[in-house]
């Protein structure tokens, strides 16, 4: 292994796109390395999104389940979505908590972000802490190709369906942590 250069960066010398559709692009870049070896980097670009830990007024942890294609299987999730161009983060957040759960929140707090898997995608998500809910029966309809199931988990149940393997997400478990470690409920 080698230790302590002066710059990690690698410098991209040329790409070449294998998919593109309306917020994917899958691409392969060559590279140069910072011992100046050439080697090559997939990489898949996403917008990035936005991850809702919401709290009901009796302080439980909204969920959402919906089948996710790609693992072949209904997940138990917080609620999120994808950044749109040109749309700040807080607009989305909003949207989505409306969208998915048909609640909206009075309170909205960004508490940082992550690369969701740095090994191969661009994405980063925004957490945002949603507090102060209120339910409406005027809300925005979600997407028509989205079909989705309602949790309200305690921290008790949360952490059990965690443990259980019921929540296998990572955005959820790191709202459940956030949570707890927070004293939020």
């Amino acid at each position: 292994m080698n230790h302590n250069f002066e710059s990690l960066e690698e410098r991209q010398l040329s790409t070449t796109e294998y998919f593109s559709n309306s917020f994917l692009r899958v691409v392969e870049d060559e590279v140069v390395l910072p011992n100046q070896k050439v080697t090559k980097r997939a990489v898949v670009h996403h917008p990035g999104g936005v991850n809702l830990i919401a709290l009901d007024q009796k302080k439980r942890l909204i969920l959402v389940e919906q089948f996710r294609y790609s693992v072949g299987m209904a997940l138990i999730e917080t609620p999120a979505g994808k950044s749109e161009p040109g749309e700040d983060n807080r607009v989305t957040a909003a949207r989505e908590l409306e969208e998915e759960t048909g609640f909206r929140a009075k309170t909205l707090k960004s508490i940082g972000r992550f690369a969701t898997t740095p090994g191969f995608t661009s994405e980063f998500i925004e957490n945002f802490l949603a507090t102060d809910l209120e339910a409406v029966t005027d809300g925005l309809k979600g997407d028509d190709d989205e079909f989705l199931n309602l949790f309200f988990l305690t921290k008790e149940e949360a952490w059990q369906w965690v443990e259980s393997g019921k929540i296998v997400d990572f955005k959820t478990v790191y709202g459940i942590q956030y949570l707890t470690l927070n004293n939020l409920w």
